[in-house]
């Protein structure tokens, strides 16, 4: 893509006639004046421990670099989290093949958070930070509260960055050329991961003050590494936003909302529509599907004046021998976990369904009651009752389920790839009025998708989708033990199961971490996929339609 500018090489030449003698302006001055400067990067994003193709993606990063030994080799997070090989080894088998690939920096994604409520915290994080033979930059992230990592974080710019550690932002030199690189991560992570003691700061803010610490250091080029979305929700962050507020920023190399980029976007004006300099995104997907490619041209001032990328599917590439051979050794034990069959065959597909996902259907496992929500929180509710007979209710996050399993024998691997994040089972005490409160925050999109839409069993909602946001709840109830309902009460206490991620407040789900800081909590130590398996093996028939658990009354009488 080429980005028109009002000044041409031709009448800057004219210009420069005039004002110097024609035996001054040989062809090599010429040239040394008005040779642009040509960056290339290789991109990925959102890999979320796909390894299956990881040695075709080595074979294209060689390839590619083979081709421009200097361009950078870039990721913006979300390594963590999505298969049986992050469950099995906590980031260490995607580091090996991000090590021989020769990555020159990463940012993190909200996944990398993901450990934060586990006893180990985010000593997997760490570990994987001193693993690596490069760099990590983030601006907006504040690791200082929590101890272990104190020797590897630095809120500074590196001039000269060490492996495995966390800068602000690092320097690299490229033929001669500064390159500023910086780190952005979602301020929402703090609802939809368990960062813990880790805190989030404004996106714009640093964003902002970053890019002035680059250019008093003479950076004229600058990208931003970043996982705020490209264009998923502005009311918090997303990169469309950051090109038209920031002024500074030439390429941002976007992850967390998926987006297939297949061409760069180019953003020209600012947020009140005046004209800026160019900024360019790109984001390549998500799952390892793709690698992106971006060349851009900057003029002496550091302006971007051409931009052209694509994405090439990593499927095109033939695996690396080298790097196959070393994927191996990973599939052979998560081989050997995910064909272990369960003991449960499926006469019907558990679906998981999305909206967009090609079926016309609108529903969603983010926005209505489905057969494979009942189960899971079924499961839950059954298991902690066990442990407290008083427990009522169960409720699970629709973003926590991952995946479907289809019909036939169910392994442990399909389970591990439903409810994938190592959450575990906890018990709290809430209020009906707080319950209430979480289910309006639950509908507060519908019909739309959000992660946060809530599956029950133990009772039952009846809402009003015609009524505004926050005022859609119509009653609640929950179920007796010989099978009628009662009015959930405001001022009463209800003790409900639900997963650590969601009781410690995530997903915006603040009356949770309320009953959480209060003590009113019992963290079960059970691994919800593990408490998944074992209740279909329990099971002597499996469901296969919805019950009306979730119900829109809109138009009844």
């Amino acid at each position: 893509m080429h980005i028109k500018r009002f000044i041409t090489l031709t009448a800057i030449l004219a210009i420069l006639l005039v004002l110097e003698p024609i035996t001054s302006l040989t062809t090599s001055s010429v040239k040394a004046r008005f040779d642009p400067f040509q960056l290339s990067i290789i991109h990925t994003n959102d890999t979320h421990a796909n390894l299956d193709k990881i040695a075709n993606r080595v074979t294209g990063v060689k390839m590619l670099r083979e081709k421009n030994p200097d361009a950078l080799l870039l990721d913006a997070g979300d390594v963590f989290q999505g298969t049986l090989y992050f469950n099995a080894f906590k980031g260490q088998a995607d580091l090996e093949f991000m090590n021989l690939m020769g990555y020159d920096a990463m940012t993190f994604g909200n996944h990398e958070f993901d450990l934060g409520s586990t006893k180990e915290g985010h000593l997997a994080l760490v570990d994987f930070i001193k693993a690596a033979k490069f760099p990590f930059v983030s601006a907006n992230v504040n690791f200082s509260a929590d101890k272990k990592f104190t020797s590897i974080y630095s809120d500074l710019i590196s001039n000269e960055p060490k492996a495995g550690q966390i800068y602000n932002g690092i320097v690299k030199e490229i033929n001669g050329e500064k390159i500023g690189i910086f780190g952005l991560t979602t301020e929402e992570t703090k609802d939809i991961s368990s960062p813990g003691s880790i805190t989030f700061k404004n996106y714009i803010t640093v964003a902002k003050k970053t890019v002035k610490a680059f250019e008093k250091m003479g950076v004229n080029k600058i990208i931003a590494l970043s996982h705020l979305g490209y264009d998923d929700k502005a009311s918090i962050d997303n990169d469309l936003m950051l090109a038209a507020k920031v002024n500074g920023i030439d390429v941002i190399v976007g992850g967390h909302s998926h987006t297939k980029l297949s061409k760069p976007v180019i953003v020209e004006r600012d947020d009140h529509g005046a004209e800026k300099d160019p900024t360019v995104i790109v984001q390549a997907g998500a799952n390892n599907m793709n690698i992106g490619t971006l060349d851009v041209q900057f003029d002496k001032k550091g302006v971007v004046t051409e931009a052209d990328g694509k994405l090439l599917s990593v499927s095109d590439f033939q695996p690396d021998p080298e790097a196959a051979k070393q994927l191996k050794k990973y599939t052979e034990i998560i081989k050997e976990v995910a064909e272990k069959e369960i003991g449960v065959t499926l006469e019907n597909d558990l679906e998981n369904p999305r909206l967009g996902d090609g079926t016309g259907s609108k529903i969603s496992v983010r926005n209505s009651e489905t057969v494979l929500g009942n189960l899971i929180t079924d499961g839950m509710l059954a298991t902690a009752k066990k442990y407290n007979k008083n427990v009522v209710m169960a409720i699970q996050n629709g973003g926590g389920i991952r995946a479907g399993i289809p019909s036939g024998p169910v392994t442990v691997g399909e389970v591990i790839k439903v409810l994938p994040f190592s959450n575990t089972l906890t018990i709290l005490e809430v209020t009906g009025a707080d319950l209430k409160q979480a289910l309006e925050i639950s509908l507060k999109k519908y019909p739309r998708e959000s992660s946060r839409f809530l599956h029950i069993a133990g009772g039952k909602i009846e809402f009003d989708s015609t009524k505004n946001a926050g005022e859609r709840i119509v009653n609640v109830f929950v179920k007796n033990s010989n099978g009628s309902y009662d009015q959930v009460k405001d001022e009463q206490t209800y003790s409900i199961v639900t997963n650590t991620f969601l009781a410690k407040g995530a997903e915006g789900y603040q009356m949770f971490e309320k009953s959480y800081a209060a003590g009113k909590v019992t963290d079960l130590g059970i691994l919800e996929w593990q408490n998944f398996r074992d209740y279909l093996v329990g099971l002597k028939k499996i469901p296969t339609a919805i019950e009306g658990r979730i119900v829109d009354v809109a138009g009844q009488k």
